[in-house]
């Protein structure tokens, strides 16, 4: 399978390229050439593991790799969750289910697309003989889970920006407490947003990145959408057979990666399921959905920091398949939208997608209710899904993180403060950051200063 540019201006890379490029050349994202038609596999698929599954699902997009060789990479790295399920299905009740996607290393859904990343990226080291520099920006978890995806893995360097004073504290120390000399947490002022400019345009620098051999973990990688389509699948084949002609799957987001996964599942053929966007106060997704506007606005801080988004990468592939995957109307929208911060799609539909928004407040009441209503404790990313929950539909939420990541308000809302083993102990370590302005010059010159001299 071939792989190919939202913007249409670059040549198709094979599945090993994309994931190693990232951000395609023309600044595009990549997509599979065609979707396949999974609807066939599902009933073969239901006896499977989870590991088992996202390897019978990665070889049919990535077939330069044997189906052992994805054995044994989801093995390993779906063997590092401590849930014996590793996403399981929690019912609510008859009508309310949560899959919980925190039960990796750094208790957070991010995990289930960067630590198989991380091997990808150890195999490409080993194929190719040379050191990689992997760059990103975070908003709290991915900065985390793409760390330890690549901890202990020799000719790798990581690089993760994150906005100095927006994430969770615990998130941060996640980053910077990790004692090892080839990751850097680079803290830059302003916004997620403005951190994740200053990665898109360090790879926009065709030279520079292939200077430095650049590597990408944000969701702008495939590799990471594709990882997360497979949760969607493990979920609907975990419902109860009855319980599937009807099922929307409820979904926190602010980046648009890990709802864009399950739509590009229904689109491969998962059938029956619908998709709401939850967002919080940062609600750009939300009015999208509900005026067919996309317009950027400022960023204000939130109980749920991951989401304090506004610019959201992966909506240009949505808007590859809503403007009929044509790559010239994309690359004038995204045009519009770097000009003027804003597009108009209001003549197109999105069938099979709506959104809700919750703001601090009303987290703060949904992780009151969910606890007394059902003895569940939701982190604030998570609360944002409990409103507006179709009433002929089954409902699966995403648990996006941990609660323990957010004590201050969970406790706040349920009077008990959430702890986990793997949180304590980073409280008492050191916090090593390396600030620096929010510019591309001086990202690219930090990069080149602490790569290691070639041999």
């Amino acid at each position: 399978m071939l792989y190919f540019s939202t913007r249409g201006q670059t040549q198709p890379h094979t599945f090993t390229k994309a994931v190693e490029a990232g951000l395609a050349p023309d600044g595009g994202l990549f997509l599979p050439r065609e979707l396949p038609d999974i609807s066939r596999r599902l009933q073969a698929w239901e006896a499977l593991n989870y590991a088992e599954l996202a390897a019978e699902f990665f070889t049919i997009f990535a077939p330069e790799l044997t189906r052992e060789e994805w054995q044994a990479i989801t093995r390993e790295a779906y063997g590092r969750f401590t849930h014996p399920d590793v996403a399981p299905l929690v019912k609510l009740d008859d009508r309310t289910f949560v899959l919980e996607l925190f039960h990796g290393p750094t208790l957070a859904f991010k995990d289930f697309a960067l630590q198989l990343l991380g091997l990808l990226y150890k195999r490409q080291v080993q194929c190719s003989g040379r050191h990689l520099a992997v760059l990103g920006a975070t908003s709290g978890d991915t900065g985390s889970a793409a760390i330890h995806g690549c901890l202990g893995q020799p000719g790798i360097t990581m690089f993760i920006l994150y906005p100095n004073g927006r994430v969770a504290p615990l998130q941060e120390r996640q980053m910077a407490c990790t004692g090892v000399d080839n990751v850097f947490a680079i803290p830059v002022p302003g916004t997620f947003d403005d951190a994740q400019r200053v990665v898109k345009e360090a790879f926009a620098d065709a030279a520079f990145a292939r200077e430095v051999n650049l590597s990408a973990v944000n969701s702008i990688n495939i590799a990471r959408v594709l990882a997360q389509c497979v949760y969607y699948i493990y979920a609907w084949l975990q419902l109860p057979p009855d319980t599937r002609r009807r099922v929307e799957f409820v979904v926190p987001t602010g980046n648009f990666g890990n709802v864009l996964a399950g739509w590009l599942a229904a689109q491969m053929g998962l059938p029956g399921v619908t998709f709401r966007v939850a967002t919080n106060q940062n609600d750009i997704l939300f009015r999208f959905f509900t005026t067919g506007i996309y317009e950027q606005s400022s960023v204000q801080p939130s109980h749920a920091p991951s989401m304090d988004i506004q610019a959201a990468s992966n909506f240009e592939r949505y808007l590859y398949y809503v403007l009929d995957s044509d790559s010239d109307k994309v690359r004038a929208v995204m045009e519009d939208v770097k000009a003027t911060g804003r597009a108009d799609l209001s003549g197109h539909a999105f069938p099979g997608m709506r959104a809700t928004r919750m703001d601090d407040a009303g987290i703060r009441e949904a992780i009151a209710r969910v606890w007394k209503d059902f003895g569940y404790v939701a982190d604030p990313h998570t609360a944002c899904a409990f409103t507006g929950m179709d009433p002929e539909a089954v409902s699966v939420v995403l648990a996006t993180a941990s609660p323990a990541k957010f004590p201050d308000v969970v406790t706040e809302a349920t009077g008990s403060e959430p702890v986990h083993p793997v949180l304590e102990a980073l409280k008492s370590l050191p916090l090593k950051t390396c600030p620096l302005p929010a510019t591309v010059e001086a990202v690219k010159a930090f990069v080149r200063a602490h790569l290691p001299a070639a041999e």
